[in-house]
């Protein structure tokens, strides 16, 4: 078990994936042709988007669709894609990761990162309530939301506006909701806190196969849910786009409290910074990483933002000199458009709607589901699911809380939730104990 509370480490708003990035195309037995439609249902995260684009070929176009559980992460997802989407003439790719890592992966950000954010947040917050036919870039569109999530996503990102004044309360100070967190999750072993740390980064982390995650690093983001320090900066504004609202019964009423409801143990590295193609960040000397799961993150960011710049259509209008002055705030509309790609968010309860429509029949080449969202599985899948349709369901290998029979346990669930569904297990272009790969019984 990990070093604290079953259930409470993983938290109840997943703000990124349980998995490292995978190419969702690639997954399966058979390659898909010049068209390929993805479902993802639970993916927290642009990481398999991202890393999908990337492995395109040139002929290749991609349709993603994404569900998941709440518009808080429909609304981080619209701002790490807007961020990966600004034009490289704007904002060069360095600078454009560590905005992206630092708002993906830190509870507190620069001032620089925040400025950023709030520009983000005022342009999503434009497309969002003005396109409603047609999406402003085909990688952002909200046209198939409902009035009410819309409204809701306007919500949030004008929550994300808001700064300390006399108009509006002082922000959650996200240290003391961290701490929270920390201490509901240790219990009596707050005070010994660093050795729990120490314990579920050796004998968890680093036992699966994550030794690149470094402990100065991984002990940092423990105590201050602080992942990515790339500059020598001060880190001291609240990132509010890792606030949410939890229920709470208290004598028997229900009451909303904001706070860091996330992830607080198997960290943001997961995502970005476990695993890359170029061999020479994962080498060792003396048995130590030379590299961090920071530098991973950045290295592997950096690639894949290059891959969407080359996959970038021609630019839609040019820019003049009045708006050089006000370049950095880049609306939906003048972001990257990339040739062949669209991503799509759907309804949160749209799952088991989906068959109803005849557009969505026999429509989907590769489902993808997170941990979390298991339960969601069932036989109506079959009817979305292309023929040749591979089902990808992310395991609990990196969710810290499980034990080892508790990991194997849910591996066995969810293949008997995949064969209820009319999957069979498929072994080829299978990715180990990260994920399961299923295609449909014949």
């Amino acid at each position: 078990m990990s070093a604290g509370r079953a259930s409470e480490g993983a938290g109840c708003f997943t703000w990124w994936g349980f998995s490292p990035a995978r190419i969702l195309l690639s997954t399966g037995p058979d390659k898909f042709g010049e068209e390929a439609n993805i479902l993802l249902v639970g993916s927290a995260d642009p990481r398999h988007i991202l890393k999908t684009i990337a492995g395109l070929q040139d002929e290749q176009s991609l349709h993603v669709y994404v569900i998941e559980n709440s518009m808080e992460v429909v609304a981080r997802q619209l701002l790490l894609l807007y961020v990966a989407l600004i034009p490289q003439e704007v904002m060069g790719i360095y600078e454009k990761a560590e905005v992206f890592l630092e708002l993906f992966g830190n509870c507190e950000i620069r001032s620089q990162t925040w400025e950023n954010l709030q520009r983000a947040a005022s342009q999503l917050s434009v497309s969002v309530t003005e396109t409603l036919e047609e999406a402003a870039n085909t990688c952002l569109d909200t046209t198939l939301l409902k009035f009410k999530e819309r409204d809701e996503l306007c919500r949030i990102f004008k929550l994300w506006l808001q700064t300390s004044s006399s108009e509006h309360p002082a922000p959650i100070r996200m240290s003391a909701a961290w701490d929270y967190r920390v201490r509901q999750h240790l219990g009596t072993r707050y005070d010994s806190r660093k050795g729990c740390y120490d314990w579920d980064l050796t004998m968890k982390l680093h036992s699966k196969g994550c030794g690149v995650i470094n402990k100065q690093q991984y002990v940092r983001w423990r105590e201050q849910g602080l992942a990515f320090e790339m500059r020598e900066g001060t880190y001291h504004i609240t990132n509010p786009t890792l606030l949410s609202s939890r229920a709470f019964n208290q004598r028997g009423d229900k009451v909303s409290i904001r706070g860091y409801w996330g992830d607080i143990v198997s960290s943001p590295y997961l995502s970005f910074g476990i695993e890359t193609d170029d061999e020479s960040l994962l080498k060792t000397c003396n048995g130590q990483h030379t590299k961090t799961a920071q530098d991973v993150s950045i290295a592997n960011v950096q690639r894949l933002f290059q891959s969407l710049s080359s996959r970038r259509g021609c630019l839609t209008t040019p820019q003049s000199d009045s708006e050089t002055e006000t370049a950095r705030s880049v609306s939906v509309h003048d972001l990257m458009r990339l040739n062949g790609v669209c991503v799509t968010f759907l309804p949160l309860d749209s799952l088991h709607k989906l068959p109803e429509k005849q557009k969505y029949s026999h429509y989907f080449n590769t489902i993808y589901f997170s941990a979390s969202c298991v339960h969601q599985l069932g036989p109506v899948i079959r009817q979305i699911a292309a023929p040749d349709a591979v089902l990808v369901i992310e395991l609990a290998k990196y969710i810290l809380d499980l034990s080892k029979e508790q990991e194997a346990g849910f591996a066995e669930k969810v293949a008997g939730v995949a064969l209820e569904a009319g999957f069979e297990p498929c072994h080829e272009g299978s990715v180990g104990d990260v994920h399961a790969v299923f295609k449909q019984k014949m």
